[in-house]
């Protein structure tokens, strides 16, 4: 008897300390330790096949909160017709250049709105009723006017280079509508609960049948619900021969095709890049150019291969912990912890970071997600990366990156990149 209370009372005690020192991880563990199904299984519930989008306002009945959220974000607010409310225009139209092949009057919807705004004209697109874009774009962070050519993009042998001519069916609606990715119905002029979730008709009809909820399998898997679009891609036919003279008018920047839970891989080419080389998209050690690119850079990363997901950090319904409103160390430290087994492996912030506590050289995204790209070629850099490891000034140099895009020059721009990397090796803190 006094033999098995004493294993009990150890065993609690073991289990106490435990408990109070536990890894700031172990919340996650059962999600982190879900079966990996593979990217090709299809993971849309049975009972959600062959139903049809709804909109809105019909999960809106039964999931009041979730809706409050997502329509108080900027998701709800991606398309937004100017005729029904004037005030959603961020422009000074009073100062469009003359050149412009629009106006005002012209244009129904606006695209975006955060970091710049485009506008939706109609327009008869080969004998189809559809949308163009104007050729100019308020770019919402300089508050100025500039030239927009979307046509110069990778599709740029597949299109007339001509804004008139080009439809937002096949560049931007799928994306920016819901519904549309699948039916080439513009069901909700947002991304809405259903690009996220699947066609609800079948759910909304009986609760019981089961839409799609991307965090109950495989963590790999639940990031395509946001790698559906914020993943720089081309059209999945180019992997079948065909080629861009052959996509003459047809080419899609968006998977096109795809709902929630089916393979994306079957859907979506991703954009190409070779380690060395700079594109239009990305610098040459795969750091983001251009926005939209969270994915391209995330798969590359091990908080990815280990189930990390995109909604661990960004709460999909309310948006949060954005560019523009970061939740600081709190965010990343809901997981790492000094001490802990996924680092940081020091014993305090200061010895981690070489900087002041309550300095930006302390806060995990400057180094970690330094802003590195842009959301149109006259702005700003406001794009923070997803690679997460820390880019050192040596590889700023190495792969010839713009100085603006190294973490330790943007603090200390009075010394130079060789200056900062030798204060690198001062701390030890250089690699093999």
């Amino acid at each position: 008897m006094k033999k098995t209370l004493f294993i009990i009372t150890i065993l609690t005690l073991i289990t106490g300390l435990f408990w109070i020192n536990k890894p700031k991880i172990f919340p996650y563990y059962q999600q982190l330790t879900q079966e990996r199904v593979g990217l090709s299984k299809d993971l849309q519930p049975k009972a959600q096949k062959g139903a049809h989008f709804v909109g809105s306002k019909k999960c809106k009945v039964c999931h009041k909160e979730e809706y409050h959220d997502w329509n108080s974000s900027m998701h709800s607010r991606m398309i937004q017709n100017i005729k029904e409310d004037a005030s959603v225009v961020k422009a000074d139209f009073s100062k469009l250049p003359k050149d412009a092949d629009f106006t005002l009057k012209d244009a129904i919807y606006t695209v975006g709105g955060k970091f710049k705004q485009r506008y939706m004209i109609p327009a008869t697109i080969e004998g189809k009723e559809d949308f163009r874009l104007g050729n100019y774009q308020w770019n919402v962070e300089t508050q100025k006017w500039q030239h927009f050519k979307p046509y110069k993009y990778w599709y740029k042998d597949a299109y007339p280079h001509d804004n008139r001519e080009f439809p937002t069916s096949n560049t931007c609606d799928g994306c920016h509508f819901t519904g549309y990715m699948s039916t080439e119905k513009r069901v909700e002029r947002a991304i809405a609960c259903e690009s996220c979730h699947g066609p609800g008709s079948n759910h909304a009809n009986e609760p019981e049948n089961a839409i799609y909820r991307a965090t109950v399998s495989d963590p790999i898997r639940t990031n395509e619900v946001c790698l559906q679009c914020h993943m720089r891609n081309r059209d999945k036919r180019l992997d079948m021969n065909m080629s861009m003279k052959e996509l003459w008018m047809k080419a899609k920047d968006y998977p096109s095709g795809y709902e929630v839970g089916k393979p994306l891989i079957d859907y979506k080419k991703i954009a190409p890049f070779e380690l060395g080389k700079e594109s239009k998209e990305f610098w040459a050690n795969g750091a983001a150019k251009k926005n939209r690119t969270q994915g391209n850079e995330y798969i590359h990363d091990t908080m990815y291969a280990h189930g990390i997901t995109c909604v661990n950090c960004h709460n999909p319904h309310t948006l949060s912990n954005r560019a523009d409103k970061p939740e600081g160390n709190d965010a990343c430290m809901k997981c790492h912890s000094f001490g802990s087994v996924v680092g940081p492996h020091q014993e305090s912030l200061e010895a981690h970071t070489h900087h002041k506590a309550n300095s930006k050289g302390s806060l995990c995204i400057e180094c970690h997600m330094p802003k590195t790209a842009k959301h149109t070629g006259k702005s700003p850099l406001t794009v923070r990366s997803h690679k997460f490891k820390f880019t050192s000034p040596a590889e700023t140099q190495k792969y010839k990156m713009p100085k603006e895009t190294n973490a330790c020059f943007t603090c200390h721009k009075d010394k130079g990149l060789d200056s900062l990397q030798n204060s690198l090796k001062e701390w030890g803190m250089v690699e093999w």
